[in-house]
C-alpha cells in the first residue's frame, strides 16, 4: 500500500525521514515527531499488526485506526527505506474495499501540546510550519492527510502526488500557523499529524 519515511517540519517530524517544524526559527527543536525515522519498535520488534477500530501503535508514537471493525491494512516496521536511513513503516492493504460515505482508515502520531506551545498556534504570532516526509506507494496519484487540534474542530488537510510507483519520493508541505481556535500547549495532544488512507 504505502511506505512512509522520515516525516516533520520546520516544527514536527514524523516517519523515516518524516518532520515537522517552525519554517523559520533555527533556535527552537526542529523535529516535533518522535521516532520520525520509524527505529524504534519496541511493542512489535518487527511484527505486523492489523489496524482495528480501536489505536493500534505500530513503530513507537505513531498508531493506526480504522472506523471499520474488520482490519482493511496492516503496519510493520520495514528495512525498506529512502537513502540515508533505516527503516520505514510499511502499510500494506489486507483486501479490496470500497471506502463508504462515513469510513476512515488512518496513521497518526499525537504531538503533546508542550512541544508545540512556541508555534504560538491560535494566536496572532502564529508560526508557519513545514511538514516533510518521504513516503512510497505502488499506487500513483493524489493522497492526504491533515495536521488537526485536539477538540478536532480546526485543521488544515493537505494533499500530496505520488508520481512514480515503488519510488520514494520526498514531499514537502508548508502550512501557515493558525491564528485563531484552540491548540493545547499542555500535555495533553496539541497536534495530531495524520495521513489518510482512505476516507468517506
Amino acid at each position: 500500500m504505502a511506505q512512509y519515511g522520515q516525516l516533520g517540519t520546520d516544527a514536527i517530524v514524523a516517519s523515516t525521514g518524516q518532520t515537522f517544524s517552525p519554517a523559520s526559527s533555527s533556535a527552537t527543536m526542529k523535529n516535533r515527531i518522535i521516532n520520525g525515522a520509524m527505529t524504534i519498535d519496541q511493542r512489535n520488534a518487527g511484527g505486523s499488526l492489523s489496524a482495528t477500530n480501536a489505536v493500534v501503535y505500530s513503530v513507537d508514537r505513531f498508531y493506526t485506526l480504522q472506523s471499520i471493525s474488520s482490519s482493511k491494512f496492516t503496519a510493520q516496521q520495514s528495512s525498506i527505506a529512502p537513502a540515508g536511513f533505516s527503516n520505514s513503516l510499511v502499510l500494506t492493504s489486507s483486501s479490496a474495499y470500497s471506502v463508504g460515505s462515513t469510513d476512515y482508515m488512518i496513521l497518526r502520531q499525537a504531538v503533546e501540546g508542550l512541544n508545540i506551545a512556541d508555534l504560538n498556534w491560535g494566536s496572532a504570532n502564529a508560526k508557519t510550519v513545514t511538514l516533510s516526509f518521504w513516503v512510497r506507494s505502488s499506487l500513483t496519484g493524489t493522497f492526504g492527510g491533515v495536521l488537526k487540534n485536539n477538540a478536532s474542530n480546526r485543521s488544515y488537510p493537505f494533499t500530496y502526488t505520488i508520481s512514480a510507483a515503488n519510488t520514494w519520493e520526498q514531499k514537502s508541505i508548508t502550512v501557515a500557523g493558525d491564528t485563531t481556535g484552540t491548540w493545547l500547549t499542555t500535555n495533553g495532544i496539541g497536534l495530531r499529524v495524520q495521513f489518510s488512507l482512505g476516507a468517506g
